[in-house]
């Protein structure tokens, strides 16, 4: 589906669907959607509003159908305006792609630019949004399936007549573009069957996206003293692989690692997962394709800030040579660690994943990581939680991303968290319990950064939906991609 933004009125444009909005408790649409309704003998008002009762509450879409022959309009409810957001063009958009989806006859939608109108929002993000919204919305995971489903819509095209409207705009549809591929891109890696991806298909997939891609094979891990990393992945058939991605701009304002957690499977180990608990855990690497996805995005846009992306890709498996519990591993930094359950794997992996990125001498660290049950539990699947050592990084990145709507909630760190892990026998428990165990694996972390300041992410309830969310998501999301691309770009 092509998306496109053009300098004409909404009604200059051929399409099978218009798609205009309505804030809640507004009886007499002003602006485009005024305009719509004018052209259609007041419609809108006369006949959707005051006939029909539709109020334009927040994620409801009225269908006009048949308004010209072969044209539709849909009025999507916007809510309050008080509470609209950039996040929530991006649903609504969606939500209209998706119900375009299922006529099977709309092949051309034009849509007007969402929030900036009387809203007053800034016209590049909104456009951004909706591109964003438009392509989620048309996104299927459908590899496997012998009947597939065509898309028949073909063109998405946002109109706007206002020259400064229309410059800023454009500029955002151009972000949005890259950014919803990047995070489709990712939910296609994070979606995959664990038999396909498996390290070595994850690092050939990063060698191939266009940025320099150094991969090491494990003897070469070995000699880099990483430990800790390679006894995750010593059960599995599948070798593990470090792969270190680079974007370095021509003097680049700063520099930055951006660490993804890589369990292309993780069946818990000799700590084995019950069975339900296992089905999904081929997403256990999302924090991996978000870092490889945000580098390709963030290079594209031709970002001035200097990236690495690194992943310790491996499985975590039962076998006679996988590593056990109580066992004593030395990790990179010359840290010790006891093995208190295999199944805390992720931080085993990212805590020399850290160390390395902290020898490139970046400026700050941020990992990403589908790190903790206890992470579920404290926020379910509507927000990631977010701690680190630099508090004010902390607050931009969590403003910055509350801006394109994805949720991030500041966990703490106190030193008391870091009781449980206390070994008799190594410098630290690689887990202490689930009470507070999203705390607790942050101070796991943070042992092994030294000086550098570090953000840690727990995607763990959010990367993986087993209901649409209102976006329309299901499965994978490709959470923290949108957010790293704009706390690094900007």
């Amino acid at each position: 589906m092509k998306v496109k933004i053009e300098k004409k009125s909404i009604l200059d444009i051929d399409s099978d669907v218009i798609i205009v909005n309505l804030f809640e408790g507004i009886k007499n649409p002003g602006g485009v959607t005024g305009v719509v309704d004018k052209a259609f003998k007041k419609i809108i008002s006369e006949y959707v509003i005051k006939q029909e009762k539709f109020e334009g509450k927040y994620g409801e879409i009225y269908e006009l159908p048949m308004i010209q022959e072969g044209k539709k309009i849909y009025i999507a409810g916007l809510g309050k305006q008080k509470e609209f957001t950039y996040g929530k063009i991006r649903n609504i958009t969606a939500k209209a792609i998706r119900k375009a989806k299922t006529t099977k006859t709309a092949k051309k939608i034009v849509s007007i630019l969402h929030g900036a109108g009387i809203a007053g929002l800034d016209p590049k993000i909104c456009a951004q949004m909706i591109t964003e919204g438009a392509i989620s919305g048309a996104y299927e995971f459908d590899k496997y399936k012998t009947e597939k489903e065509e898309l028949t819509i073909k063109e998405f095209i946002i109109a706007e007549t206002d020259s400064q409207k229309y410059k800023e705009a454009k500029k955002g549809v151009e972000i949005g573009l890259i950014t919803a591929e990047a995070v489709n891109n990712a939910r296609d890696l994070i979606n995959e069957s664990s038999q396909y991806l498996y390290p070595e298909t994850l690092a050939k997939y990063a060698r191939e996206i266009g940025v320099k891609t150094t991969v090491y094979d494990k003897s070469q891990i070995k000699k880099m003293g990483m430990n800790a990393f390679l006894a995750v992945g010593q059960g599995s058939i599948h070798e593990p692989k470090l792969i270190h991605m680079e974007y370095k701009p021509e003097n680049p304002r700063k520099k930055v690692a951006i660490v993804g957690k890589g369990i292309t499977f993780d069946a818990g180990g000799l700590d084995i997962k019950p069975p339900a608990s296992m089905l999904t855990m081929r997403d256990d690497m999302s924090g991996a394709a978000a870092v490889i996805s945000a580098i390709k995005a963030i290079s594209e846009l031709k970002s001035d800030v200097e990236v690495h992306a690194i992943v310790a890709a491996c499985e975590n498996m039962p076998s006679g040579s996988a590593y056990k519990p109580g066992d004593v591993i030395i990790a990179k930094t010359g840290r010790s660690i006891e093995i208190d359950n295999t199944d805390a794997e992720g931080r085993v992996t990212l805590a020399d994943a850290l160390a390395y990125a902290e020898e490139l001498n970046v400026d700050e660290i941020i990992d990403i990581a589908t790190l903790t049950g206890a992470c579920m539990v404290a926020l379910g699947t509507v927000a990631s939680g977010i701690m680190g050592n630099d508090d004010k990084k902390i607050k931009r990145f969590i403003s910055l991303a509350d801006e394109i709507g994805e949720r991030y909630w500041q966990l703490p760190m106190y030193e008391e968290y870091g009781e449980t892990l206390k070994s008799d026998i190594a410098d630290t428990k690689n887990t202490g319990g689930r009470m507070g165990g999203a705390s607790a694996a942050g101070i796991f972390l943070s042992k092994f950064i030294k000086n550098t300041p570090w953000i840690h992410i727990d995607i763990a309830g959010s990367a993986f939906l087993e209901k649409r969310n209102e976006e329309g998501i299901k499965g994978a999301t490709g959470i923290g991609i949108r957010s790293l691309i704009k706390y690094i770009t900007e």
